[in-house]
């Protein structure tokens, strides 16, 4: 890349980074306008799930290592999106293997 030339990548990760700003915000921002005594700071801005309860091991656990979990993707143990549970995709592995 020659001096002067964007990094398209760089672009896309700026661009990743201030949409999770703007759902995180969002979320916040939800939260704050409801009544104080409903307020569960974990739910969904549009499609989008947030969580902001501290996170728990058990949770944590539910989230990013559950085997027998029916989801590939789960939402985030905390903040705004989703995170992989990788513990389905060894299951998923293991039993792609055992059968071929």
């Amino acid at each position: 890349m020659s001096h002067g030339e964007r990094d398209p990548g760089f672009d896309l990760q700026r661009l990743i980074r201030l949409v999770t700003v703007a759902l995180a915000v969002a979320a916040v921002v939800k939260e704050l306008r409801t009544p104080a005594d409903e307020r569960e700071w974990h739910g969904r801005v549009g499609f989008v799930p947030y969580d902001f309860r501290v996170p728990t091991f058990a949770r944590l656990k539910q989230r990013m290592w559950d085997p027998q979990g029916a989801h590939v993707i789960n939402p985030r143990a905390f903040g705004v999106g989703w995170t992989l549970n990788a513990g389905r995709v060894v299951q998923l592995v293991r039993q792609r293997v055992s059968a071929g």
